[in-house]
């Protein structure tokens, strides 16, 4: 019998009208905003009448380095909440919104897989609520604003050449990088190399992300910072007062979204930065909500350990205050495979040599996630073609760490398959072990907190920068930027920034290409390497296999 595709598996799928889901939560239909039958958002004043609830435990899903082969963040993030939901604990999944990019890129889809999926997945997958329409609708007007400034008069003498904000398009188009603007004529404003940015890398991403609320967020989008005058001063958002508009652009989109999963267990699903190039993590609205109204969240970070997990516990537990109580790290046979030399054609036969060779990228990101103080439990994604005896080398390995590793099903079995797992992780959560802890302080200098992140979670000997780099370094500390923490910008596929080095290499340097300052979003980003915070499609996109079929179904999302 023919394996159904995961879209096949979600539009089979029977799905409860999202008031029922609601109530799971005690959320009164009053406080919903639906956009259909079965998504909404939740009012912002629940949210804020919800505050002063007791909050619960918080638990974040990782992943091995990512591989062609997959790993499955997302799938075991919903599969761990509905099994949690299954043995009684009242959990509630807070997940990041997909991208199109990825999408009709190289990935397909990112609703989870199999039987572990949040639904509805086209709608999901494609312009579910509109956010990322919201966030570069705002990034743009911005960008509209600041060209039109430098046409008139010009009070703010911003630098046409020293204007650092860029146009974003929620889409991968590697044309849009670089371009040149108003060209044809004095009436088409002022000439200036500009380019676009994926949406999802944008600050107005990053910011809508970390915002508390409306206040914090148009506070927040006042000190962006989107150039410089022609004596080198910074010059912010407030001073063009283009915050107002661009809040309220974002009014609507800054209320969290609910769907659910196919079990009809609740899902928060609010914001969706990149891992690789931003700080990829769902928004603090959405988990902060989450933790008032329900006992234990399941949330993720994207790509590996070294980037999601990294910016979450770096990042936005520093900015939010929060403090998870376990971390799940998700691994596949066939990636730890991969990592251990053998090619994809091969990755179905057995090879317990290389998957041990493999481990090793499995051990850094274990040890790596030991420095923050908080317990891990190792997910193994399995898959049907995994055999027992290469199961069992994981469990092996994971267990001289004294980390247990877990056999999940949940791909092909849904909740029940990861009850194991979320009877373990609930131990963990429930045993008070957690410590938490940043990697590094506020204090010390932006070039130190990039280099321990290079040295402490990718292994490296030291980063590198040239003297451009390194002057940008400390015109942000003068300018007194200092005290941010670092978003690394950096290839997912690799410990290093050459994204073929598999496994666990050491003793290699991070090259530093530029830095950018996000003072909305309050941290230095770290470019290294070849990173694009504009992707490409890929020599055969997704979008050749996407379509609508005779009977008005999407077809072809995965």
């Amino acid at each position: 019998m023919a394996v159904k595709s995961d879209i096949e598996i979600a539009q089979a799928a029977t799905l409860k009208p999202i008031e029922e889901i609601a109530e799971i939560l005690g959320i009164p239909s009053d406080d919903l905003i639906p956009y259909g039958h079965d998504k909404a958002k939740i009012s912002a004043d629940f949210i804020r009448a919800s505050a002063n609830h007791k909050d619960g435990k918080l638990i974040l899903v990782t992943a091995v380095s990512p591989t062609p082969a997959g790993e499955g963040t997302t799938t075991t993030t919903v599969g761990l909440g509905d099994a949690m939901n299954l043995i009684g604990k009242k959990t509630l999944m807070c997940l990041r919104e997909p991208s199109l990019g990825p999408c009709f890129g190289m990935k397909g889809g990112a609703a989870g897989g199999g039987y572990a999926q949040v639904v509805p997945m086209t709608d999901i997958n494609l312009h579910f609520t509109g956010d990322f329409h919201a966030i570069g609708a705002a990034n743009n007007l911005l960008a509209a604003l600041i060209d039109n400034h430098m046409h008139w008069e010009n009070e703010l003498n911003i630098d046409p050449r020293r204007v650092t904000w860029r146009r974003v398009v929620d889409m991968n188009d590697r044309a849009l990088r670089s371009v040149t603007s108003g060209l044809g004529g004095y009436h088409n404003g002022v000439v200036r190399e500009a380019g676009f940015d994926i949406t999802v890398a944008s600050e107005i991403m990053a910011i809508f992300c970390l915002a508390n609320d409306l206040k914090d967020l148009e506070n927040r989008l006042g000190n962006i910072v989107l150039g410089y005058t022609r004596k080198d001063e910074p010059v912010t958002v407030r001073q063009l007062n283009a915050q107002g508009a661009m809040t309220a652009l974002l009014r609507d989109a800054l209320q969290p979204n609910l769907v659910q999963t196919m079990e009809n267990n609740p899902a928060l699903m609010h914001g969706g930065p990149f891992a690789n190039i931003a700080h990829g993590c769902n928004s603090v609205m959405a988990t902060q909500t989450g933790l008032k109204l329900a006992d234990y969240v399941v949330t993720e970070a994207g790509f590996g350990a070294d980037l999601g997990a990294e910016k979450f516990l770096n990042i936005k537990c520093r900015k939010a205050g929060l403090s998870p109580d376990a971390v799940v790290l998700v691994a596949t046979i066939k990636a730890l495979k991969m990592q251990g030399g053998v090619a994809k054609e091969d990755l179905g036969t057995e090879n317990v040599e290389a998957l041990r060779n493999g481990c090793r990228n499995l051990e850094r990101h274990m040890r790596n996630l030991a420095k923050f103080g908080v317990p891990v439990a190792v997910a193994i994604n399995r898959y049907t073609a995994d055999t027992d005896a290469e199961v069992e080398v994981v469990r092996e390995f994971c267990e001289r760490f004294g980390v247990k590793a877990i056999n999940c099903t949940h791909w092909a079995d849904g909740g029940k398959g990861t009850k194991e797992l979320a009877e373990h992780v609930v131990a963990l959560c429930d045993s008070g072990t957690a410590q938490f802890r940043t990697l590094y302080d506020d204090d010390i200098s932006l070039w130190d907190k990039a280099a321990t992140i290079a040295k402490e979670i990718y292994g490296a000997d030291d980063i590198i920068a040239d003297k451009k780099v390194r002057e940008q370094f400390a015109k942000f500390e003068r300018e007194g930027y200092g005290k941010y923490p670092i978003c690394m910008a950096k290839t997912q596929y690799s410990f290093s920034t050459d994204p073929n080095l598999l496994g666990a290499p050491s003793g290699h340097h991070v090259a530093i290409r530029e830095i950018r300052l996000a003072a909305g979003a309050e941290f230095v980003v770290v470019v290294t390497g070849a990173i694009m915070t504009m992707p490409g499609l890929p020599r055969v996109p997704a979008a050749n296999a996407i379509c609508v079929n005779d009977e008005g179904r999407i077809e072809g999302l995965f």
